[in-house]
């Protein structure tokens, strides 16, 4: 199953669930976005409170949620057992690859992103409303563990065994250059830097050639691919875009955020 629908063939219908996950690091405003104007019949999904775990060094800035917890979301946004569900966001997917990433970890088959968003909805003619989204509650049930995750010890293992695992957050990041959030700047020894936002197109659409991107990376047909981000939300994004490729890859859902409270854990810095 495709992990992209395209605003046209979400206009024509049969409309599925629909999730707006509106989120940027350091912007609380997501729900107010959301209340201003959304896709006809979308309910907002908070990632800070449902799409993540209270923080905390050990585990992360995002930890997955229990898969009880995210049971209960899903019913709140009105998921029923069978339905389709898109999630989109106004910012190529990065915040709505973590619905996506959580909801197939959770059990669900048909899970996908709106590709472009927002924008794309609108140019291509989508209405918009204001005002909240109440459904009637779901009965989903989702079970957990049907996307693959790595500990911080299996991911660091992973190039010395031949896999690769990706860096998906800014390069200057990566570099060590600066570090906006976490304790450490720099990088896990070994892995490779791969922006997710270089997945996208100027609009916000996931690019054409992402199997070339990977390939270049050193992504082959067999290759184990681990991803990590600051927190494990840009990386679902990361994810998301090698499945788009054809590539399986598995999360690291403590990712930098993780790694870097650890002192006893070694930091790489420079271009790797």
């Amino acid at each position: 199953m495709s992990v992209l629908i395209a605003a046209a063939e979400l206009l024509r219908g049969p409309r599925p669930v629909l999730l707006d996950v509106r989120w940027a690091l350091g912007d609380p405003h997501g729900r107010e976005r959301y209340l201003a104007g959304h896709l006809p019949g979308a309910v907002f999904a908070d990632l800070e409170s449902e799409l993540a775990a209270p923080p905390s060094p050990a585990e992360g800035r995002h930890p997955l949620p229990p898969v009880e917890a995210l049971q209960a979301a899903a019913r709140r946004w009105g998921v029923r057992a069978g339905d389709a569900v898109v999630a989109y966001d106004a910012t190529g997917g990065l915040a709505a690859a973590r619905a996506w990433w959580l909801l197939r970890w959770g059990g669900l088959a048909d899970v996908r992103l709106l590709d472009g968003g927002l924008d794309a909805w609108v140019a291509a003619g989508g209405e918009l409303e204001t005002g909240d989204v109440v459904p009637e509650p779901g009965d989903v049930v989702l079970t957990g563990g049907a996307m693959p995750t790595l500990t911080a010890d299996e991911a660091a293992a992973l190039p010395a065994r031949g896999g690769v695992l990706l860096d998906a957050r800014a390069a200057e990041r990566y570099r060590g250059e600066v570090e906006p959030v976490d304790p450490r700047a720099g990088h896990v020894p070994g892995a490779v830097s791969a922006p997710t936002t270089e997945n996208l197109t100027a609009d916000g659409t996931f690019r054409g050639d992402l199997a070339d991107r990977f390939a270049a990376l050193g992504v082959r047909p067999g290759t184990a691919v681990g991803v990590y981000c600051g927190s494990g939300v840009t990386a679902a994004h990361e994810v998301a875009a090698l499945a788009q490729a054809g590539i399986d890859a598995a999360l690291w859902p403590g990712s930098w955020s993780q790694w870097s409270a650890d002192p006893s854990r070694p930091v790489a810095t420079g271009a790797g």
